[in-house]
């Protein structure tokens, strides 16, 4: 019974410092993939990065899950989430007041367009030869589309959204709108500034969600 206390520290310990290495490797992947692109980056340069040996992050996850992977940590600071609220960019949004929700909602997804949108370009690209990476850029867009529908729900219960002719196709463009694409597109290679941005983006989002004739 003596050795129940430190065998579970010991545990503990371990299972914490298995995570810090993850976390480790996956920061380390996510400044590789989007400075070096996904086929130019390699295991070993990954465990350089990380500082870990090469049979470390091979056990850790494969070159396809961990570009998956820190696409989601660097987008939304969660791994495998099943909704963006269940995420750190969309913590607490459904918990603002009327007033606030869009414009933080939007907020959140600038920040994260900000963050992710080298890594997006580079998942896409991978996914086209990548049958794993394929299959988890699918359930990203699921996700995504079904999170829009939400936001759209959720603006038509708070009265921000009105007579909408038809929600889905509304949460559709929307979807669009927000996307990772329209940052890489109006930012980073058109040179608009984030602020510039942010603000296009607000006037859009409304454009579909009250729509005038």
């Amino acid at each position: 019974m003596p050795e129940s206390v430190p065998r579970a520290y010991r545990s503990e310990l371990r299972a914490r410092q298995a995570q810090e290495t993850r976390a480790r490797i996956i920061t380390a992947s996510a400044h590789l993939f989007a400075s070096q692109g996904y086929q130019a980056t390699t295991i070993a340069a990954i465990a350089r990065e990380a500082g870990v040996s090469a049979e470390t992050v091979k056990t850790t996850a494969s070159k396809a899950e961990l570009l998956i992977a820190a696409f989601e940590v660097t987008f939304s600071g969660s791994e495998a989430a099943e909704t963006l609220t269940d995420t750190e960019v969309a913590a607490g949004v459904l918990d603002l007041p009327d007033a606030a929700f869009l414009d933080a909602v939007l907020t959140q997804i600038t920040t994260a367009n900000a963050r992710g949108h080298a890594l997006w370009t580079v998942l896409l690209g991978a996914a086209l030869s990548d049958p794993v990476v394929a299959e988890a850029l699918r359930g990203i867009l699921e996700r995504r589309r079904a999170d829009l529908h939400r936001l759209v729900d959720e603006a038509l219960r708070r009265g921000i959204a009105r007579d909408l002719p038809d929600p889905g196709a509304a949460a559709d463009a929307i979807s669009f709108l927000i996307s990772p694409e329209s940052y890489q597109q109006l930012v980073a290679q058109s040179g608009w500034t984030p602020e510039r941005y942010a603000v296009w983006l607000r006037a859009a989002v409304v454009a579909e969600l009250t729509p005038r004739g």
